[in-house]
């Protein structure tokens, strides 16, 4: 909970940052690489943040996938900056965070959409605009394939859930049935 806190703090700050020279994009394609390296390479995660390392040498790495990574000064300086402060174990959650308010302020919301077999492009297309005409935002959809709901679809974005399956529909038909009896 603290570290989550603290995330977002440091997050909210270099959103800041990038929001006043208009480069909060370049600093979230950075955040977003180096959270990848941290989620596929364990090895990453370690050097930068496992004490038994000397800082100069967790600092020296961090240049490293700086240069990999392609960021620029300020976001070199960030990054730089938790790992002499021993914040390094948290940049996948500013990394998160800083991806929140970034779709914020682009007007992004993310949804799932999920249906008993493998959804067309044209017609996830047409969910995709019924969902942001409901919500007033651009949606990024995620598809999924879920069998147990046998038919139909079931979409969800932010707090607003569209529940059109068949399992549903047979769960209240059920309800229904028991409740006259």
């Amino acid at each position: 909970m603290k570290q989550t806190i603290l995330a977002k703090r440091y997050a909210k700050a270099l959103f800041a940052i990038g929001k006043e020279d208009g480069k909060y994009e370049a600093y979230n394609e950075a955040l977003q690489g180096i959270a990848e390296l941290f989620a596929t390479t364990p090895e990453v995660e370690d050097a930068l943040t496992n004490p038994l390392y000397p800082l100069d040498v967790r600092e020296k790495a961090m240049t490293a996938i700086i240069k990999a990574i392609g960021a620029d000064t300020v976001t070199g300086n960030f990054l730089t900056l938790l790992v002499q402060k021993k914040r390094a174990v948290i940049i996948p959650e500013i990394a998160e965070s800083f991806q929140v308010m970034v779709d914020e302020d682009k007007n992004i919301s993310h949804g799932m959409v999920v249906s008993a077999i493998e959804l067309t492009t044209e017609l996830r297309e047409k969910i995709q605009d019924t969902l942001e005409k409901l919500t007033g935002k651009k949606v990024e959809l995620t598809a999924s394939v879920d069998p147990s709901i046998i038919g139909g679809i079931v979409a969800k974005v932010g707090d607003v859930v569209l529940d059109g399956s068949i399992r549903t529909q047979l769960a209240s038909l059920k309800d229904s049935i028991k409740g006259r009896e």
